[in-house]
């Protein structure tokens, strides 16, 4: 949440949701090798910065990566078709998945850590990392050109994940628990609340504001969680982006006497939010499923 970064003595306002489950990754070898080939697996859309540099001459060396990254890609699909569990409501209804969120956030975004050059291309853990990050990219490729099948566009998105991003940050801020719950999943909404009553217990009210435009939005990465393994379109996509936001906070006691933060100054908020949404729901809209602290 945007207080973590204009109050760090403030830890309790918000808490990145430590979820695990069992997902499994949907497609085929024709669906990646289409991607492949099409260039997506360095796709700019993913604006990942570090994604492996490729000098001149190495389309070879490159291919070979990307023909070892899709079997192997291919196999792990295999041994990872685990289906995420539906609740006991879903189970009554029979065949049809009413799951509304998996309720975890899979394969947290963390930054790879750069290595050197020659370290990359001429040492076997340099040929390992760069395979690994091959996958990774492919991962995101596939998930987002899924989603663009929807009618996805990732200027469209940014819009709505701007709006959702200050509209929950005033929510939480304001305590308004009745309208936060449409914005985030189950999950989320379990932390918010828990973040909310904390904050009330330090502070009065509390005032927030976001400088508009945001400085930078960039997409770190992109997934797919699939609900039933007989059936490839019923799916969640998860998109984890970054935020940087110029924001005003400040903080009052019950007599309205300012405890924290000056909301005449404007701070730099970096924030890694995951925005979950079903692609085999009618009506499904973006939620947020998740932050992610760094």
């Amino acid at each position: 949440m945007a207080f973590r970064g204009l109050l760090q003595g403030a830890r309790s306002l918000h808490r990145a949701p430590q979820l695990q489950g069992s997902p499994y990754l949907l497609g085929n070898s024709r669906s990646y090798s289409r991607v492949i080939s099409s260039g997506c697996i360095f796709s700019l859309s993913h604006e990942d910065q570090n994604a492996p540099l490729l000098p001149r001459g190495s389309a070879m060396t490159l291919h070979s990566t990307k023909t070892t990254a899709l079997s192997i890609y291919v196999n792990s699909v295999r041994s990872l078709a685990t289906q995420v569990k539906p609740s006991a409501q879903a189970r009554q209804r029979g065949a049809q998945i009413s799951m509304f969120s998996p309720g975890f956030v899979y394969e947290p975004y963390a930054p790879r850590e750069p290595i050197p050059f020659w370290k990359r291309w001429f040492t076997r853990s340099g040929w390992r990392r760069t395979k690994d990050d091959v996958i990774l990219e492919l991962k995101s490729a596939y998930a987002i050109a899924k989603l663009r099948r929807t009618g996805y566009t990732k200027q469209q998105f940014y819009l709505e994940a701007i709006d959702l991003y200050k509209k929950i940050n005033f929510l939480v801020a304001h305590g308004d628990k009745k309208s936060l719950r449409k914005l985030v999943t189950e999950k989320m909404y379990s932390t918010l609340k828990n973040d909310i009553k904390q904050r009330t217990s330090m502070w009065s009210t509390v005032y927030w504001d976001m400088v508009e435009p945001a400085v930078k939005i960039r997409t770190l990465r992109a997934r797919l969680i699939g609900v039933d393994k007989n059936d490839v379109n019923k799916v969640f996509v998860q998109l984890t982006l970054e935020f940087l936001t110029k924001q005003r906070f400040e903080a009052y006691d019950s007599n309205g006497k300012v405890v924290a933060g000056d909301k005449n100054k404007e701070i730099l908020v970096r924030d890694i939010w995951v925005f979950e949404k079903s692609l085999f729901h009618t009506g499904a809209h973006w939620r947020l499923c998740g932050k992610i602290m760094l």
